[in-house]
């Protein structure tokens, strides 16, 4: 058994030596042949560098996702009229309650800002303030005293209220724009911003300014 084992390894080990690169051919195909010819069963190789493996990394974005981004930023840079402004020499004079829907939805994305009334940050109450001063309408910024229909509103029932009007909820603690059916738009709180929501309170109440 001692004889037979060292002539195994030496007839497997003989092709790998007797490979010479010094003389290899300088084709694929000779190369190719050589290697069949000697029954080679290793190469030597040097020199060869191994490039690490990277992985690309990358974040998909939606375009929604980079449009309310830019909207936040211009809001945030906010320098334009104010209800003062608006009130001295407002852009829509002939008042429409329909009109009124669509320059609040405008605002949706601003981010709520305790005592806001401009399109940098607004409260409830100041988001109500600042639609309705592009129709000269003047209102108190205050949900309370706007549910109170004070400056010359008047309360109306849900039957008849129309988009646009006036909806004040939890008490007269908080104030939106009527959307119709069961939504609003409105600022709801800290961390928020303007945007369409179902109006949660049952006894919430209506109240109608311009007309």
């Amino acid at each position: 058994m001692a004889v037979v084992v060292p002539g195994l390894f030496a007839t497997v080990a003989l092709p790998a030596y007797a490979y010479n690169p010094d003389a290899a051919p300088t084709t694929a195909l000779e190369a190719r042949a050589q290697l069949a010819a000697d029954n080679a069963q290793s190469i030597e190789v040097e020199d060869v560098e191994v490039a690490a493996a990277k992985r690309d990394s990358y974040e998909t974005v939606s375009a929604a996702t980079r449009q309310r981004a830019a909207q936040r930023a211009a809001f945030a840079a906010y320098s334009g009229p104010t209800v003062r402004d608006y009130l001295a020499n407002p852009p829509y004079p002939n008042f429409d309650l329909s009109k009124v829907v669509d320059v609040a939805l405008q605002y949706q994305g601003v981010p709520y800002r305790y005592g806001g009334a401009t399109p940098a940050g607004f409260d409830c109450s100041g988001f109500v303030m600042f639609v309705y001063a592009q129709f000269g309408v003047s209102l108190p910024h205050s949900s309370s005293a706007q549910g109170a229909g004070s400056g010359g509103g008047h309360i109306i029932s849900r039957a008849d209220a129309r988009p646009g009007d006036i909806v004040v909820m939890d008490g007269g603690g908080h104030s939106g724009i009527y959307m119709g059916g069961n939504t609003m738009v409105h600022s709801p709180r800290p961390g928020r911003f303007v945007e369409v929501h179902n109006i949660w309170d049952s006894n919430a109440w209506f109240v109608r300014y311009g007309i």
